[in-house]
């Protein structure tokens, strides 16, 4: 079977513009998050996301995104242009140095879309009569133009698809780019997630789901704290992350750098409830062990380091504690350095998992676990005979550490039960 490594990476989130900005931010610990400044918030219980700050200046001075083409892409596809050109570039293919198109695909996750063009659009809709609308409302707002004005931007002419699995929508997006490189079908991937959609009716809608963070307006760097014990809810992010895979050979052949090896993917369904995830945590267990087996690693205890999906939600945080330590182990649990780096970056939805995958793979390559931020009392009162474990793991503390990495596991868990796991390993 072909090995497939991650040889290009572009990053966009709160944390900062770019791998070099974000990625020095998180191994910091730097907070991204803030009070929300996309629309007026003061009707909302919840008033803080995390936003990607000057999105607009920094891609157009930096030359990754056209201002003329801008014009025609919702926030999300503005995204993931810039993060596939950043990563295409951090591969060293250039106008002069490219692979085969043809044989180049473009698969991104995407868990919502275009929502603010939606909103517009039903706004000059019901004002002023259907004749009104723009004529490139709905080119705009739906999800495979993340993929599409990808493809168009790069010139990559193999299969061009976009995956819609909730939070776990870019996680699975890698996954299958994974298998059209080892069915050969492709020999290169623009593998990414892109999601933004801070407005009033994606906040006011999971605000009303009582799933966001509504404790720390006033303090909106404190907000998101996952595996707390006070933890009240997740934060919403917006973002990009896109991973330039190839087969080993591939990359071998062009003299490519490597950040890691993207070694096994497992995704399941929980089969249980349209929001919550299934308590006992078998979806996430049966997620994570495909992915190791995928992946060939037999010992679990080379696994090393966990990019956590790590919500900061109640439901999230003891489910996916107790999946850990089913598949590990209690005590060989306690020997991973864990980590949720939306602590830092928001959670960036169908964007997450590439972000974090992303994350990840910079984890190996250096050497370096980040940390999980605002973490301060540990949650381990917990009513142990209702099945809930204690949160008691190395969620690696508001400090990150050196530690050598031979293999990473990256959870993503999304609405609707889906379950989407990715393995890598040190190169």
């Amino acid at each position: 079977m072909k090995k497939v490594m991650i040889t290009g990476i572009g990053m966009l989130c709160a944390s900062g513009n770019g791998k070099a900005a974000a990625w020095p931010a998180i191994k910091a610990g730097r907070p991204g998050i803030g009070r929300i400044t996309q629309f007026d918030a003061s009707k909302c219980t919840s008033q803080v996301a995390a936003e990607v700050k000057d999105f607009q200046s920094y891609a157009i001075e930096s030359g990754l995104l056209d201002r003329k083409a801008a014009r025609h892409m919702a926030r999300f596809a503005q995204f993931a242009v810039v993060v596939a050109k950043e990563a295409w570039a951090d591969a060293g293919y250039t106008d002069e140095n490219r692979p085969d198109m043809n044989r180049v695909a473009t698969i991104f996750g995407v868990g919502i879309g275009g929502m603010e063009v939606t909103g517009e659009s039903y706004r000059t809709l019901f004002d002023r009569g259907p004749d009104r609308l723009s004529p490139l409302a709905v080119p705009e707002l739906i999800p495979n133009e993340a993929a599409g004005n990808v493809s168009i931007a790069i010139g990559a002419k193999g299969p061009c698809q976009v995956v819609t699995t909730a939070c776990a929508s870019s996680t699975d997006a890698i996954g299958y780019s994974m298998d059209l490189i080892r069915a050969g079908r492709a020999d290169v991937v623009i593998a990414g997630g892109s999601e933004g959609c801070i407005i009033e009716f994606t906040v006011g809608g999971f605000m009303k789901m009582k799933a966001l963070s509504t404790h720390f307006n006033d303090t909106p760097e404190k907000a998101c704290r996952p595996f707390n014990a006070d933890r009240d809810g997740f934060v919403m992010g917006e973002g990009a992350a896109c991973l330039i895979l190839e087969s080993e050979e591939h990359a071998k052949a062009r003299g490519a750098k490597v950040y890691a090896e993207l070694a096994g993917y497992g995704a399941t369904a929980d089969a249980y409830h349209i929001t919550a995830p299934d308590p006992s945590g078998d979806g996430a267990v049966r997620a994570i062990e495909i992915a190791l087996a995928d992946a060939g690693v037999t010992d679990r205890s080379e696994v090393d380091y966990i990019n956590a999906h790590g919500t900061s939600t109640h439901l999230n945080d003891q489910m996916e504690t107790k999946a850990f330590k089913r598949v590990f182990g209690e005590e060989g649990a306690k020997k991973i350095s864990i980590s949720s780096t939306k602590s830092m970056h928001g959670h960036v939805l169908g964007g997450a998992g590439a972000l974090e995958a992303a994350i990840t793979a910079l984890s190996i390559k250096e050497g370096f676990v980040p940390p999980t931020i605002n973490y301060e009392k540990p949650d381990l009162d917990v009513d142990v005979a209702a099945g809930e474990t204690p949160l008691d793991l190395d969620y690696t503390p508001n400090v990150g550490h050196p530690r050598d990495i031979r293999v990473a596991v990256s959870t993503s868990l999304g609405f609707g039960g889906h379950n989407g796991v990715l393995v890598l390993k040190k190169a």
